[in-house]
């Protein structure tokens, strides 16, 4: 049954991608026979050649070698087309070679494999004849190549408009499709958390992550929140880690870039029903943009000492052993002397670079970017900070590239600029000034040789309080979530900057893609009142913006303050399941669970701290807040993406509000700031803002 579902799922692949062939594309292949002839050089002679390289210089398991061999002595499947389509390749070729190459597998595959587990001394030992059945390879050549092939060339000649439709969908096929890969990774990964007792890679020997914390984790890792309610380190295994977490890291972050893409492209198109393909933009983004970063940013990082290997944990000597006493479950005591310590380690890097550049942020440990197994150098620390902005900041360019303004592209660069430069201001400030009631405690507080000065609880040493801030407004400005100090330990005001950053949806650059879509709709609404200002229908780059567009913007708009603050509300007036999680009363504690919600329905993913969030309520809660805030923040933008598609671009008229000004630029700061403040100022002037003036008064919590 495996086997027919998975060869169903490539014929349709095929099928599909096949869509834009013709007959002549073959014929130009038939004249063009050196091509075909370089493909299967490469396919049967340099790739094995080079696998035969790699196990003789890598010290791997013969098992592990023998596989490597195997695969790589076998041709190419219905998978490499489908990226070859995506990536723009020649199509015609691709499925030329996969064609003959299969016929030759006959002969090659099993030449090559003897060949190869021969010439390692390692693998010798498991040189055989290899039975291949040929009935096996004409089967697959003719299910998953010819039929589909011939079908899709049959229907784009038979039925042009039918073929036109499957290519490019509209923009109700577009959110349909991010939703069903969305829920199928998502049932996948709680899948591996469920059963990676079973999985390869777990040294350490976790047991299974329990169901309501591999749900939550699911949910977080999906919507590109990556909010941990527990310690990876001390509970996925790398397996879960690689294949599960890293896996997410990547496929959320690309999904975000696609719905951008979508957006801009509706915007930016004339009288067409359709925003294109989500799966040619999320493969797109996945090899063109995130992997390419992510290989030479890892690399960089393991240059700077972050870790990366496979190693079960070390055990280290403490230098002073400690005493502690437990109670178990049945209320008995238990007193051990501790002398060991256990150095966690893993994977860290190449799940580091694509935490920051897909604004994920979730950690490989619970210090998050404040481990110096994750942030070892001043450079990483950098790097981390840029890659957190570089890709979301990146998309106002392609805004201004794709809809033909590159002036309004640097308008809506400028806006953002603004808003995170306000918040970095005011962190910094905030924490630079340190703490009153330390100064009246005689605590010396200014900076001299041997003090940073200001506050420094929750900082590491090494970054201080400037690094700090500006990695604090940044990490909540963009939708990532990677911390390198403590937010609940910052003053009132400067933990006041990441909540607030947070709860104006997160479009100062905001997450990949999710920043950009997000701010569109705050473009849309912005555009709206100044119409309104005028008298006249509001426009767009030469769309006009009817009921619907700001129907489906206010809808976008108002789904988020509703999650954040009724899950808020009820956990607050709920002793036994809300408030008992709180480690800090008073104003501070309003904070604590307030950021929590924010945090899970902005899909952010970074936590205040002094919140016990591994409960049954908080983490089933937190993880229902991440998916509407995610997909129901993805389905207005796309509706709005349809309709302005389908509009006819008219030209600007002497009335038309211009969106490449600096008035333009001061007006969606505005917008954004109003609906945030009105939104969430009463719960802002319950929490962070009364403590402030409390603090100042002599109390802290």
């Amino acid at each position: 049954m495996q086997q027919i579902i998975l060869m169903t799922v490539l014929a349709t692949m095929v099928y599909a991608v096949s869509l834009d062939l013709r007959v002549e594309d073959f014929r130009y292949v038939a004249r063009h026979p050196k091509a075909v002839g370089a493909g299967l050089v490469a396919q049967f002679v340099l790739l094995p050649a080079a696998t035969l390289g790699i196990t003789l210089l890598l010290d791997l398991p013969a098992a592990t070698m023998a596989a490597m061999m195997l695969v790589a002595a076998c041709p190419g499947g219905a998978l490499s087309n489908v990226i070859t389509y995506f990536g723009r390749g020649n199509l015609a070729l691709s499925l030329s070679i996969s064609a003959v190459s299969n016929v030759l597998a006959l002969a090659f595959t099993p030449l090559n494999f003897s060949l190869m587990i021969a010439a390692n001394p390692r693998t010798a030992a498991w040189a055989r004849a290899i039975a291949v059945d040929p009935r096996d390879l004409v089967v697959s050549l003719v299910l998953l190549l010819a039929l589909p092939m011939s079908a899709a060339l049959l229907t784009s000649h038979r039925a042009p408009r039918l073929a036109a439709r499957l290519r490019k969908p509209p923009g109700r096929v577009a959110a349909a499709a991010v939703l069903l890969f969305s829920v199928v990774s998502m049932l996948v990964l709680y899948l591996v958390q469920r059963v990676q007792q079973w999985l390869p890679w777990n040294p350490q020997g976790f047991a299974a992550v329990p169901p309501a914390l591999a749900f939550n984790t699911a949910a977080s890792f999906t919507t590109n929140t990556n909010w941990q309610a527990d310690s990876g380190g001390a509970t996925m295994s790398y397996f879960t880690q690689m294949a599960g977490l890293a896996y997410h890291n990547f496929a959320s972050a690309a999904a975000g870039i696609a719905v951008a893409i979508a957006f801009i492209r509706g915007i930016a198109q004339n009288e067409k029903d359709s925003l294109g393909n989500f799966w040619v933009d999320l493969v797109r983004g996945l090899l063109w943009v995130l992997l390419p970063i992510s290989i030479v940013g890892s690399l960089a990082l393991v240059s700077q000492g972050v870790v990366q290997n496979l190693r079960p944990y070390d055990k280290a000597a403490v230098l002073d052993p400690q005493t502690v006493t437990t109670t178990d479950a049945a209320g008995k005591s238990q007193t051990e002397v501790r002398s060991e310590q256990t150095i966690a380690q893993g994977p860290v890097a190449s799940q580091e670079i694509i935490k920051q550049f897909g604004t994920n942020g979730g950690g490989f440990f619970n210090a998050n970017s404040a481990h110096p197994f994750e942030n070892p150098t001043p450079l990483t620390n950098f790097l981390a900070m840029f890659g957190i902005f570089a890709i979301s900041a990146g998309l106002t360019y392609t805004l201004g590239s794709m809809t033909g303004s590159r002036k309004h592209g640097w308008a809506v660069w400028g806006a953002m600029a603004f808003l995170f430069l306000a918040g970095v201001t005011t962190a910094y400030w905030a924490e630079a000034r340190g703490n009153p009631l330390f100064t009246a405690a005689g605590a010396d507080q200014t900076v001299s040789a041997g003090s940073a000065g200001g506050n420094m609880e929750g900082k590491e040493v090494r970054f201080g309080i400037a690094n700090t801030a500006l990695f604090a407004t940044a990490t909540t400005d963009a939708s990532c979530g990677a911390i390198n100090g403590w937010h609940d330990s910052f003053t009132p005001i400067g933990g006041l900057v990441p909540l607030a950053n947070i709860e104006l949806g997160e479009v100062v650059f905001g997450g990949v893609g999710a920043g950009m879509y997000g701010m569109l709709v705050f473009i849309v609404l912005s555009v709206f009142i100044a119409g309104l200002m005028v008298g006249r229908t509001p426009e767009y780059l030469g769309k006009k913006i009817h009921a619907y567009d700001v129907q489906m913007a206010m809808l976008s708009i108002l789904v988020f303050p509703v999650i954040i603050l009724v899950f808020t509300a009820i956990s607050l007036v709920s002793p036994s399941f809300g408030t008992s999680s709180i480690f800090n009363p008073g104003p501070h504690g309003l904070s604590e669970v307030l950021y929590a919600f924010s945090s899970g329905g902005a899909n952010n993913g970074s936590a205040f701290g002094g919140l016990s969030a591994n409960t049954n309520w908080y983490n089933s809660t937190i993880a229902t807040a991440m998916l509407f805030g995610r997909f129901f923040m993805i389905i207005p933008p796309l509706a709005i993406a349809g309709s302005l598609g389908r509009k006819k671009r008219v030209p600007p008229s002497p009335g038309t509000f211009p969106v490449t000004t600096p008035l333009f630029a001061a007006l969606l700061v505005s917008v954004v700031v109003i609906v945030g403040a009105l939104t969430f100022f009463p719960a802002l002037s319950l929490g962070p803002i009364v403590e402030h003036f409390l603090m100042t008064s002599g109390q802290v919590f």
